[in-house]
């Protein structure tokens, strides 16, 4: 007996994806939604972190450091950021957890330069970056709060690194799965990302589906109550 044709969107079975894979189809607002489903609805900052030298979006896994305020001179400046830089592997991204202070430009072109050279595909600062008409021209991606022109120097300095950290109170930890772009920065904790990566992979697909479905005439409502995606 054959079966009534379903109403549910389709979707290719899903393949082993590669971040090169997510990167290709990904975005920001979709591993949200695919986290929501799995029952993590807190896991992107609710604090502005702009994209402030490239476009699209930013896949990799987290490299984390901590930063603190500090207002003396420091007998041994930069050493723990530069061991981080340098400690850095392929598709790592810099998340600098500086608790959202603007105190300096805790990232600029030199440490881009550093960090790419080691495999590093971007960084996210809670806190100000600086040198970026420079960054932008390498096209190395920074999210941050804005710029600061001070350097951190005596001003600002990395605590400890590869450690978990917060932003606005969401945790990245070292190796978890973040994505970034213009909507916001989201992080996959390690223990959902499998599950995760296939719900945002049937989700970008399906939505594929609707958005053809609502462009040949259909109402938005009825592909809701058809698709049930949104």
């Amino acid at each position: 007996m054959s079966q009534a044709p379903s109403n549910e969107p389709t979707s290719p079975s899903v393949p082993v994806i590669t971040l090169a894979g997510m990167r290709a189809c990904f975005t920001a607002a979709v591993v949200c939604d695919a986290l929501d489903a799995e029952g993590y609805p807190r896991q992107s900052p609710r604090i502005r972190l702009e994209p402030l030298t490239t476009d699209g979006v930013l896949i990799g896994r987290c490299k984390t450091t901590l930063w603190a305020d500090m207002a003396h001179n420091d007998p041994r400046p930069y050493e723990l950021e530069l061991r981080a830089v340098d400690s850095c592997r392929p598709d790592d991204v810099l998340i600098c957890a500086a608790g959202g202070s603007m105190r300096s430009g805790v990232w600029g072109e030199l440490l881009s330069t550093a960090a790419r050279n080691a495999g590093c595909v971007g960084v996210v600062v809670d806190g100000a970056v600086r040198d970026v008409v420079r960054m932008r021209h390498m096209q190395f991606p920074a999210f941050a709060k804005g710029t600061v022109i001070y350097d951190s120097k005596d001003r600002q300095r990395v605590i400890d690194f590869d450690v978990p950290v917060e932003i606005d109170g969401v945790t990245f930890a070292p190796g978890d799965l973040v994505v970034a772009d213009a909507d916001g920065v989201v992080v996959v904790p390690r223990a959902v990302e499998g599950k995760v990566i296939r719900r945002a992979w049937e989700k970008v697909h399906a939505e594929t589906e609707v958005r053809e479905a609502i462009r040949n005439g259909m109402k938005a409502t009825e592909a809701f109550q058809r698709y049930g995606v949104l």
